[in-house]
């Protein structure tokens, strides 16, 4: 009846204790049996939360003495064929546990279980004469569900030299956190920013989605190897995005109409509309043109601006070439994301001479040529003169007859 009266009086004060959140007050006993019996479990850390299958661990319980006198324990163990201690002969001899005092038994564990709750036993032995073990139950999740990673919000296609976005999602659909999320990217034909995230932690049931920029140069994949720990075990998974290099269909497409052409003393000034027939706008647009066609002044390049989707504008190149038949316009502009693309357009303006169906005309400013009009016209002029005097001159000719 004393030991039934000593046992509620240690529950009722381990009551007192975790409410106050203190381990100082202690229970009076006369014996050792008494004090032995006011020895209990007052709790347990378990690393990782929930184990993968045949993954190793940590079980730290937590063993205190709440009577007033010291209690010798020994021979700790954990009771379970599904989990395995590893470092078993750690606790060969006696601990003491002082008044109040709480020690702590640090086991390594394996988890050797299927899927599944498991409750393994720790038993702890008291050396009071006539005194039974203490049990408490400890429990332990097994949980065999992988963390997964995938690409979302992709384009269709890459294009080369354009910077797309796509996310890397990372969900935790296990049972336990993990921590020490790291993403890092990879691809030996692609320029890839950053190239490597950190997420602090997911927790159970969570997901994380972590964006990358990616500029291809060339045909590749681009590999995102996700690395995470659950407890001190590391564990990783990874992601292969094929890029799909193909025409970006949002981007805007340069066009070249109505262009005429000028001759000045062997250079030329030529004229059109550039206009955009894509469905996203161009920032910064500029067309010049590139060998064999070399550029003079004043116009060797044209800065046009932004040019928003289905408008044009005018713009004017002067340049020098000794074949028409191939003039290269290269148009540079920015996309959305700042991105630097490029289109050539070659044209052939071969016919300089006259009018020509492409609309295309030629002049010839100064040199003995520019007097070709002039004299034609001075030639018209005399040759009516002519004509009018010698009509006069048969009239007057027929009116004396």
């Amino acid at each position: 009846m004393k030991r039934i009266l000593i046992v509620f009086s240690f529950i009722a004060l381990a009551c007192m204790i975790n409410a106050a959140g203190a381990t100082t007050s202690t229970v009076s006993v006369m014996n050792p049996q008494d004090a032995a019996a006011l020895v209990y479990v007052s709790g347990y850390d378990l690393t990782p939360g929930v184990f993968y299958p045949d993954e190793t661990g940590t079980l730290t319980v937590h063993v205190t003495n709440a009577a007033n006198a010291s209690v010798a324990v020994s021979q700790p163990d954990l009771i379970d064929p599904h989990v395995n201690i590893i470092n078993k002969g750690a606790y060969a001899t006696s601990t003491l546990i002082g008044p109040g005092a709480t020690a702590d038994y640090n086991f390594i564990i394996r988890a050797d279980g299927p899927d599944g709750t498991y409750l393994p036993l720790f038993t702890v032995s008291t050396n009071a004469y006539g005194t039974s073990a203490m049990h408490s139950q400890i429990k332990l999740k097994i949980d065999s569900t992988d963390v997964r990673a995938s690409v979302s919000m992709k384009p269709n296609t890459f294009s080369l030299e354009k910077t797309d976005t796509v996310n890397v999602s990372v969900v935790n659909p296990r049972l336990g956190d993990i921590s020490d999320v790291l993403i890092v990217a990879s691809s030996p034909g692609s320029d890839i920013s950053p190239s490597e995230e950190y997420v602090e932690s997911i927790p159970a049931g969570a997901s994380v989605k972590v964006p990358f920029d990616i500029t291809p140069h060339q045909q590749s994949d681009v590999s995102f190897n996700v690395s995470f720990r659950n407890g001190d075990n590391v564990h990783t998974t990874t992601v292969v995005l094929p890029l799909n290099i193909g025409v970006d269909k949002s981007a805007a497409i340069p066009v070249i109409n109505n262009v005429a052409l000028v001759s000045n003393d062997g250079s030329y000034t030529m004229t059109g509309e550039v206009g955009n027939a894509g469905i996203t706008d161009a920032q910064g647009m500029i067309i010049s043109v590139s060998a064999p066609v070399q550029p003079v002044g004043p116009y060797p390049d044209y800065a046009v601006g932004s040019l928003a989707s289905n408008d044009f504008t005018r713009f004017t190149l002067t340049f020098t070439s000794t074949d028409l038949s191939v003039v290269p316009v290269q148009v540079q502009w920015k996309d959305s994301q700042g991105t630097t693309q490029s289109s050539t357009i070659t044209l052939d303006l071969h016919t300089l001479a006259g009018s020509s169906p492409n609309g295309i005309r030629s002049s010839t400013a100064g040199g003995f040529g520019s007097f070709y009009p002039v004299i034609a016209g001075i030639i018209i002029v005399l040759a009516g003169i002519i004509l009018s005097l010698k009509r006069k001159w048969i009239t007057m000719k027929l009116k004396k007859q």
